[in-house]
This record gives C-alpha cells, structure tokens and sequence, in this order.
C-alpha cells in the first residue's frame, strides 16, 4: 500500500514493509520501487491487492531532498532555540506548530526515530529495488549517499532471480554505488516445495543469485521459513534448505516460521487439510535437522517475534538479535539450545 506523506515541500512516498533489522536500527525509508513485482507467492499477502510500479529517478531524487529539506529546516530550527542541532521534542513540537500537517505524519516519525538513532542506516522499499534500470538505481544511490554521508549501511529486499539475471558488473556497480547489504527470500531449498508455493524460482537460480550476490560485494541475508512444508514435507525441507544454503554460505540467514496468511492459497491448502502444520515441537525437530545438515560460516538469527519457542526459565529459547550465532563457532550452542526446547515443548 503507498503512503504519500501529504506535507507540502516535504512531501515523500513510504512504504509499508521493511526487515525487522531495518526498523528496529530506525532505518530511513526510501521507497525506490511500489510493491512487488512477481507477487504470486502462495503464502504472501503483502501485496495482492497492489500492482508493482517503477518509480522514475527525478521522483526518488526528489523524496530524498524533501527529506533533506526537512531535516536541514528542523536542524536550523533547533538552532533557533538554542538546542546546537539537536532534534529534541522542544524542537519537534516547534516543527509541528510551524508545519501542523507533520502531527499526523507517519513519515516524519521516521525520520524522527532515523535522525535520533544517527541516521546511519536506510532501507529502500518495496520488495525487489533491483528490478530498476541498473543505471537509475546507481544515479540514485549516489544521490542519497552524497545528500546523506552519515549513511553507514544502505539495504534492500532482492528476489534471487533478478541476481541470477542481472549482470555481475552490474551488481558490482551497484554495490560500488551505496547499496551494502540484499535481504532475500529463500523460504525453501526444496525444488517440489518451490513449485508448490509458487516461489517462481528454482533451488539452482538461488545458489546463482546468491552467490553472485556476494561476488559482487553486497552483504546478504537469506530467510528461511520453517513449518513451511507441514507434517508432509518437513524432512525434505530441512535438508535441501541446508543444502541450498550450503552452496550459498551467506553472511546471514534469519528464521522466520511459516504461519498462513488469511486469504492466501496456502491459508486454504490448511483449511481443507492437505497441509498440515508442524506444532511448536515439531517445528524445532524440522529446525534441528536443518541445523545439523548446515555448514556454512553464516550467523545464524532469530530476529523476529515468530521464533517464540521458550526455554525451561519460561524465557524465549533463542536470542532475537540481529546478529544471531556465528557458526560454526556456535552451532554447537544453538543444537543445544534446541534439545531444550524439544524437551519443553
């Protein structure tokens, strides 16, 4: 769904998705692409009812100096009052009495949250920013980098077809250009269970996205979905994720179990019962298989509220920091910690 910040000079597009590790860091938002551009997913409902758009370069260019514009006018209004350049509310509620329309503004609390973090992080929505013209993509990353240079990481979501298409010289462009780390759906390794959820890619175009991906310099997070297969293909899911991953050794590879979306096809394969789902036990089975068959020099994350197993203390079993366990180092750890949950669950 497209948020058009209605504020005048300061008016800019936000979208409404983003990694839990772009929000929680208080990335800015930049939304570069509108939507998604296979949108087929059986499990995924972000953005059905949505067409994918391109945005052109003058557009973009525009959404980053109206956010330029707003920060500069907060930080000479600060100024003014006496606070050296710190937003602080004294200068919020200023800001707000001088614009009213910010009040209601989502985006102006995102930049509040990004500008107090220290602006260091920014995402770019929607769900594949690599789809743009390549050349586009790096006038515009060059743009936000020089309007911004406290930049420290610039992300993305990319799908592993578009890597697997694009150009390695492109890529490496790209990544030359500002764009640091591509956050990618895997969801499975498994070529039957690919098909079944209309991934619209195949166990071999990831490992060459993948490992293009990194060829290219970018950082790269893979996520994985466990229960994804039910009771009816969990073993073949754990193993040939593992494998796939394997093959890819990302720098990250984050958790984030399956649960059906309403109104998704996979919502009606559980509804007529030709898809069973794991229970909470079951789901640490499959993931302590998929564990075990790993082999990879990755951080391993449980970055989101779906890893809720809990330990004997009642407490959540696995850390949700963005940085997860460094395998191999730690596999032994995390194996350990799921024995514990399969004892409680």
């Amino acid at each position: 769904m497209m948020e058009l910040e209605k504020m005048g000079k300061y008016a800019f597009e936000v979208g409404m998705y983003r990694p839990p590790s772009e929000g929680g860091s208080s990335s800015l938002l930049l939304r570069f692409t509108r939507n998604c551009p296979w949108n087929q997913c059986a499990f995924c409902g972000m953005y059905k009812h949505e067409k994918f758009s391109l945005r052109s370069l003058e557009e973009i260019q525009g959404d980053i100096d109206s956010i330029a514009g707003l920060v500069r006018d907060m930080q000479s209004l600060s100024l003014a009052l006496g606070h050296a350049g710190r937003i602080s509310r004294d200068v919020i509620l200023a800001m707000i009495e001088k614009e009213p329309e910010l009040n209601t503004s989502h985006g102006f609390a995102m930049v509040i949250n990004w500008l107090s973090s220290g602006g260091k992080t920014a995402f770019l929505q929607d769900g594949n920013s690599l789809m743009m013209d390549s050349g586009k993509l790096m006038e515009a990353l060059r743009h936000l980098r020089s309007t911004f240079p406290s930049l420290e990481r610039c992300t993305t979501y990319a799908r592993s077809k578009t890597l697997s298409r694009k150009p390695l010289e492109e890529l490496t462009g790209i990544r030359q250009a500002g764009l640091d780390r591509l956050h990618v759906g895997l969801e499975t390794g498994d070529e039957t269970l690919l098909k079944k959820i209309k991934k619209g890619v195949t166990a071999q175009e990831h490992i060459e996205g993948g490992r293009k991906a990194i060829k290219a310099g970018f950082q790269l997070s893979e996520y994985w979905m466990p229960g994804l297969g039910g009771r009816e293909d969990w073993q073949n899911h754990a193993r040939n994720t593992a494998r796939v991953l394997n093959d890819i050794n990302p720098h990250y590879i984050r958790s984030r179990p399956f649960s059906p979306w309403l109104d998704t096809p996979i919502h009606e394969e559980c509804e007529k019962g030709t898809l069973t789902l794991l229970s909470a036990r079951e789901r640490l089975i499959e993931l302590k298989l998929m564990i075990e068959t790993l082999d990879v020099t990755s951080r391993v994350c449980f970055d989101h509220a779906g890893n809720d197993w809990v330990n004997r203390n009642g407490r959540l079993l696995f850390s949700h920091s963005y940085e997860g366990y460094k395998f191999p180092e730690e596999k032994t750890r995390v194996l350990n910690l799921i024995s514990e949950g399969i004892e409680i669950q």
